[in-house]
């Protein structure tokens, strides 16, 4: 009872520090108002089929950008490692990599690292709108590192500390950012909350300096406004209402604020044949991009003699930005 007490106390601080809000901002989505848009994009493709409700329900190596708390939750094993791929509209691709290992016996230990790539793109000005025959890269990414521990057989905690890097040309953002998480499991029918604070960071200025063509010629810019990075608060909820030899049963919801736009609802529900086979469905509710339809995927499971290997597929069309398309692999070595 008491853990139970400490686990709702802490997420009504959070929430309090955060702000965050029961009822959308409406008329006010704040859009815009943050950098480093690379940090909301999650690397796994279970998340992105279950539609993003997935804080709760998180345990596996991509716990550690979802809820570092989930850490606890991966399989047993000496170390448990993935890597996932995620093809974009306009040849744009994201990779992700990442390993967790058990340090102690209630203590868990992860590194990652996240990047996109843009691909060589043309440089164009107002002066040469058809391009000036140069080309240029932009680059995101950030390496972090995960320390998790169990305090109860119902409650765990973790924390994320990251190194982030925008980089454009001749211009770099560099920022260090942490994460919070917590996990309480109920144990009735599997039910289990969790809670996120993602992004704690510092606003940072850009160094280096952009060159601006103008009449009388170019000139070199190096004042900028700081830039704020994303902050993002989630809390979720997970039941497994169907469980059974054969067939289990998970549905999962979850709030989610973030301080640049309105609050939105993720919903996903996934099916599992005897551990083995996975299928997934999901959608967010109150996003600006909407869903042509709800997210999907599969997972597969397979056990082997040095541990096992996991294969996941996740879907999703959106309306405007196209269809999306993550694999994510994983492998634990006992």
């Amino acid at each position: 009872m008491q853990s139970i007490k400490y686990f709702f106390t802490t997420c009504l601080l959070w929430a309090f520090h955060a702000h965050a809000q029961i009822l959308p901002s409406f008329g006010d989505s704040r859009s815009g108002s943050t950098g480093m848009q690379f940090l909301k994009i999650a690397p796994d493709a279970r998340s992105l089929s279950l539609g993003g409700a997935y804080v709760a329900m998180a345990n596996d190596v991509s716990a550690m950008y979802w809820n570092p708390a989930g850490i606890t939750g991966v399989d047993t094993g000496k170390v448990n490692i993935q890597v996932s791929n995620t093809r974009y509209f306009g040849d744009i691709t994201s990779n992700y990599a990442g390993a967790v290992a058990k340090v102690g016996k209630l203590s868990y230990l992860g590194i990652q690292v996240f990047s996109m790539n843009y691909g060589s793109m043309k440089e164009t000005t107002e002066f040469d709108p058809n391009g000036t025959g140069r080309t240029f890269a932009v680059s995101n990414y950030f390496i972090g590192l995960t320390y998790a521990k169990v305090l109860t057989n119902n409650f765990s905690f973790g924390i994320n500390g990251r190194y982030a890097n925008e980089g454009f040309p001749g211009i770099a953002i560099h920022n260090v950012l942490f994460d919070l998480g917590l996990k309480y499991d109920i144990g009735i029918k599997n039910a289990r909350f969790g809670v996120n604070f993602s992004n704690f960071g510092l606003n940072v200025s850009p160094e280096g300096k952009a060159q601006v063509l103008k009449f009388s010629g170019p000139t070199d810019v190096t004042n900028f406004t700081t830039v704020t990075v994303p902050g993002i608060f989630r809390l979720g909820a997970a039941i497994d209402p169907l469980i059974g030899k054969k067939h289990n049963v998970t549905v999962a919801a979850q709030l989610n604020h973030p301080t640049d736009n309105n609050e939105t609802y993720s919903f996903g529900t996934e099916y599992t044949y005897k551990k083995l086979f996975y299928g997934r469905l999901g959608y967010e509710f109150a996003s600006d991009e909407f869903y042509r339809a709800p997210s999907a995927g599969i997972g597969l499971k397979l056990k082997r003699n040095y541990g096992g290997i996991s294969i996941d597929y996740g879907y999703l069309a959106k309306n405007r930005l196209g269809s999306l398309h993550r694999i994510t692999i994983g492998i634990c070595i006992k």
